[in-house]
C-alpha cells in the first residue's frame, strides 16, 4: 500500500517513534530497500523511513531489532552538514557539526514585490524585480562560496547539503561552478520551507533539516 502521508521525526526521537509504531501495530518486519527502512506490520500498517548519509552498516542476517538499532545509531551520528537557505529577500549559509553551528554568514536584499499595474509599468517593474532577484542570488552565491568552500576545512568535507527557502534561488546558487562539488550531497533534493533567512532561522533550521521523513500508509 503506497504511503498516504509523510511525517517528520526529529532524529533523537526516532527510537521512541519506532517503539510506538510496534506498540500500535504489533512487532513489524523490517528490511532495507535502497535508502529506505521499510516496516510492515501484521495489521497492514507500513512505514518507510528515508535514511540519509549513505548505506547503513548492518549484517545481512540481522534480525529486526538489530536492524532498527543500526538505523537509529546511523542517523544519530553527528555529521558535518552544509546548509543553504535562500529566498529572494535574503540568505543564510551555515556549517553545522551535528546541531552545533560552527560558521555562518547571513545577508539580506530588497526585492520589489509584484505590482498590479499594467502595460509598460508592469514590464518595467518585472525587469527591475528580476534584476534585484539576480543580485540577491549573486550575493547569496558569494557568501556560500566563502563559508562553504573558502573558509571550510576541505580535507574534512561534508556529509550532506541541506537546502531551504525557494527552489529557484537554491538552484541558482548551486549552479555556480565553484559550488559544483556540493551538488551531489543534496540528496534528496528537498527544499525545506523557511521564513526569510536570519541567523535565528538558520540556528533553528537544523532540527527540521535533520529530521527523518517517514512515509505512512492509511493504516499507520
Amino acid at each position: 500500500m503506497a504511503p498516504q502521508r509523510t511525517v517528520l521525526v526529529p532524529r533523537p526521537r526516532l527510537a521512541r517513534w519506532l517503539d510506538n509504531f510496534a506498540l500500535r501495530h504489533g512487532e513489524p518486519e523490517a528490511h532495507l530497500a535502497g535508502d529506505q527502512l521499510v516496516l510492515g506490520a501484521g495489521d497492514g500498517a507500513t512505514a518507510s523511513v528515508l535514511i540519509p548519509y549513505g548505506p547503513v552498516l548492518v549484517d545481512d542476517h540481522a534480525d529486526t531489532a538489530a536492524l532498527l538499532s543500526a538505523v537509529v545509531a546511523h542517523v544519530n551520528v553527528d555529521r558535518r552538514i552544509a546548509v543553504l537557505l535562500v529566498r529572494r529577500g535574503g540568505h543564510a549559509i551555515g556549517v553545522f557539526v551535528g546541531d552545533r553551528l560552527i560558521n555562518s554568514k547571513v545577508g539580506s536584499n530588497y526585492v520589489q514585490g509584484r505590482t498590479k499595474a499594467g502595460g509598460w509599468s508592469q514590464q518595467r517593474y518585472a525587469r527591475r524585480r528580476a534584476n534585484q532577484a539576480r543580485q540577491a542570488f549573486s550575493d547569496a552565491t558569494g557568501d556560500a562560496v566563502r563559508v562553504l568552500i573558502d573558509e571550510a576545512d576541505t580535507a574534512t568535507g561534508y556529509d550532506a547539503l541541506l537546502c531551504g527557502g525557494d527552489r529557484e534561488a537554491c538552484e541558482a546558487v548551486l549552479d555556480d561552478q565553484r559550488l559544483s562539488q556540493l551538488g551531489s550531497l543534496w540528496q534528496p533534493r528537498i527544499v525545506h520551507p523557511v521564513p526569510d533567512p536570519r541567523l535565528r532561522v538558520l540556528q533553528g533550521f537544523i532540527e527540521q533539516g535533520l529530521s527523518l521523513r517517514i512515509g505512512l500508509n492509511e493504516l499507520a
